[in-house]
């Protein structure tokens, strides 16, 4: 692949609702421009972007893949994203890289959550968008509802450039709204041909619209338009490309991405009105002076680059993704990652064509490349000379809130699947594993419960490791709420040295709920000597490690070592602490014991519209609704407080209540007493667990 200067780059994501026609529309770019002598079918599991295994197998994006393509001596980068929710990440990563935007909406099922979420990735990033609606070839599909439907959510900024000709139902060409020419596909040839007369009033409306759009650009026009004069098609593509750079304009295209129509004038409209990276700005902190790095892709300053995703895979090997941010990177270029404090050579530089590595001499600021083997590189890290050290913000990644618990059936495998575990965490910033010493689970983190299929799906096919998920143990604890008074004499007689201990104790609520006990002695006379008091502390720490109810670790209780006894001969250390153990036992089991469950600080933010069955669910999982606070854009945060154990599966519930459009973020708040209910469940539940400590 040639070698192309920054102003010859355009790097284009592809947005869009799961099943919108993405791939297939890389697919069709791809064979269009020569990658491909023929088009592959995400149905086949031959595409150029869908590599991985578990794609092919699923039919469905779940990584971003960069499909390079060159048209008309310009090197567009595609990162063609995953649409489905539980994938996000992947998008995130791509939007963070991408300079502009193609939403793809599909002309059938027409504006989905999917074409929303792209839109607002858009807005929130500030990047120039086209829209492309596909399936065109299709009955029913409607480019008009689409214009209309998306014209009436985000106002009139949305332009078409073209309009549909269909003859006996079939979609056989196009009409050019700038030029106001037809032409119609004759094989793999555009021919010009006559307007159909039903076409006219449509081309009229959408000239208007844009021409009124134009006029908005200067006062010039504006002038000129007012007084009835019309633009030159220079002077419209002119305009047309400053307004699709600030996104006041978005146009719209159409076309069916299966039979290659409409393709070859997408790709002509994004080399002649998307920005290159000379157009975009782009800054990061010079760690060596603490000032600002105005890097805005410039092949003159120092070599900067960003790591944006990584590839981690057993098959095609690790690669940092980069996108190189100022000067030119060439191979054997010495870089220094400030995160990582290390210092590497760069060995060849790929440029990844989904997932087949094709190596280029250098890469130009703006341009979109592959690093090998960089063995400390993690994504987000920045890559940048030891004279001119810079750090770039990273990127906005969504936090994952659903979790499962796992465990690995064949002990053999545990180091591997911790192993291959960390690998796929380094691919996708979205996975967490998080290991729960207290309630002794490993815990892994996703946005939902496909990606969770997905990790355990991958593990027993390309790393040959299999795991178990279940729903997490919730850290319950157990306290009291009353006062006790008990003794315990601890005698054991056995030939020789006997065992004694015995102690009078009173146990009651401290009061702190932060901390497990706290131990006073109150002993007088020398009932007890001395030497033995931190015995008795020593099984008073050892039993509220699992409490006597349901063997949860206990908080918040005040025990005090007041009177008992001891034998000179028989009484040990050892002794002391069974009894002050099996006092603890008792004292707890007569102090009105109770068991507190952790509570969530839970926000929703979804549509207005959605409020009401969002409070309806919330109370059925015993959720205390605390206030409803407005977003902006028509939402509302909806905050809660909320049992943990009431969150399983919320991810799940909240899509389908939503549509999709729902999210989510807790964070734990406190530990409230459980209902009567609750308690006697989870008791009965873990019973077997106070039998085995008991027997301890």
């Amino acid at each position: 692949m040639n070698v192309y200067t920054t102003d010859k780059i355009r790097n284009v994501v592809l947005l869009g609702h799961g099943g919108c026609g993405k791939t297939t529309l890389v697919e069709s770019m791809a064979y269009l421009s020569g990658i491909t002598s023929r088009m592959g079918k995400v149905q086949d599991g031959n595409t150029v972007s869908d590599y991985g295994k578990e794609e092919q197998k699923r039919q469905i994006s779940i990584s971003t893949s960069v499909i390079p393509i060159e048209w008309q001596g310009v090197k567009i980068n595609i990162l063609d994203t995953p649409g489905f929710f539980d994938f996000v990440g992947e998008v995130e990563e791509a939007v963070g890289a991408a300079d502009a935007a193609i939403i793809v909406v599909s002309g059938k099922a027409g504006v989905e959550v999917g074409t929303e979420k792209a839109w607002e990735l858009c807005d929130k990033y500030k990047l120039p968008r086209f829209v492309f609606v596909t399936d065109m070839d299709i009955d029913n599909a409607s480019f008009k509802n689409v214009v209309e439907e998306m014209t009436e959510k985000y106002g009139k900024k949305l332009a078409p450039f073209h309009l549909p000709i269909r003859e006996n139902e079939k979609f056989v060409g196009y009409i050019n709204v700038i030029t106001e020419q037809a032409y119609r596909w004759s094989g793999k040839e555009v021919v010009e041909c006559d307007m159909p007369d039903y076409s006219k009033s449509y081309l009229e409306m959408y000239k208007e619209s844009l021409m009124e759009a134009v006029a908005e650009t200067s006062e010039e026009f504006m002038d000129r338009y007012f007084g009835g004069d019309t633009f030159t098609e220079a002077e419209i593509r002119a305009a047309l490309r400053n307004n699709v750079m600030d996104s006041t304009i978005v146009p719209m295209s159409m076309g069916s991405s299966i039979l290659c129509q409409g393709v070859y004038t997408l790709l002509d409209d994004i080399v002649k009105y998307m920005p290159s990276p000379e157009n975009k700005t782009c800054a990061g902190i010079n760690l060596k002076t603490n000032e600002i790095f105005e890097a805005n892709y410039d092949f003159a300053k120092a070599k900067t680059a960003y790591i944006f995703k990584t590839i981690v895979d057993p098959f095609i090997g690790k690669y940092s993704l980069i996108k190189v941010c100022s000067g030119v990177l060439k191979t054997d270029d010495l870089m220094y990652n400030n995160d990582k404090d290390i210092e590497e050579k760069i060995g060849k530089i790929y440029v990844l064509q989904g997932g087949k590595p094709i190596e280029v001499g250098e890469l130009h600021a703006g341009d979109i490349g592959a690093l090998a083997k960089l063995t400390a590189a993690r994504t987000g890290n920045t890559l940048s000379t030891k004279a001119t050290t810079v750090k770039y913000g990273k990127t906005d990644i969504s936090t994952p809130y659903t979790a499962m618990r796992y465990k690995v059936p064949n002990k053999a495998d545990i180091d591997k699947v911790a192993q291959s575990l960390q690998k796929m965490s380094h691919e996708d910033q979205t996975l967490r594993i998080v290991n729960d010493a207290e309630n002794r689970q490993t815990l892994i983190y996703g946005m939902g419960d496909l990606q969770l299929d997905v990790v355990c799906s991958r593990l027993l096919n390309e790393y040959k490791v299999a795991i178990e998920l279940s729903e997490p143990k919730v850290a319950f604890r157990e306290t009291i709420k009353k006062k006790s008074d008990v003794e315990y004499k601890y005698k054991k007689q056995s030939g020789g040295h006997g065992q004694y201990g015995h102690v009078k104790m009173r146990f009651e609520p401290s009061g702190d709920l932060e901390t497990p006990y706290v131990f006073e002695q109150e002993v007088v006379g020398g009932a007890v000597p001395k030497n033995y008091f931190p015995a008795v502390e020593k099984g008073i720490q050892d039993s509220v490690q699992k409490g006597p109810m349901a063997a949860y670790p206990v908080v918040g209780v005040k025990a005090v070592l007041y009177d008992g006894s001891y034998h000179p001969v028989d009484s040990s250390e050892m002794a002391f602490k069974t009894a002050a153990a099996q006092a603890f036992k008792k004292g707890f089991m007569e102090a009105g014991p109770i068991l507190l469950e952790p509570i969530a600080n839970l926000k929703v933010t979804v549509p207005d519209s959605y409020t009401g069955d969002v409070m309806g669910d919330l109370n059925k999982r015993r959720g205390r609704v605390l206030g409803m606070n407005p977003a902006g854009d028509g939402k509302t945060v909806v905050e809660a407080d909320i049992p943990v154990s009431c969150l399983q599966g919320y991810c799940t519930v909240l899509r389908s209540m939503t549509g999709g459009r729902g999210v989510y973020e807790y964070a734990f708040a406190r530990y409230e007493q459980a209902p009567s209910d609750v308690q006697e469940k989870e008791v009965k539940a873990r019973a077997n667990k106070v039998a085995e400590n008991a027997e301890e």
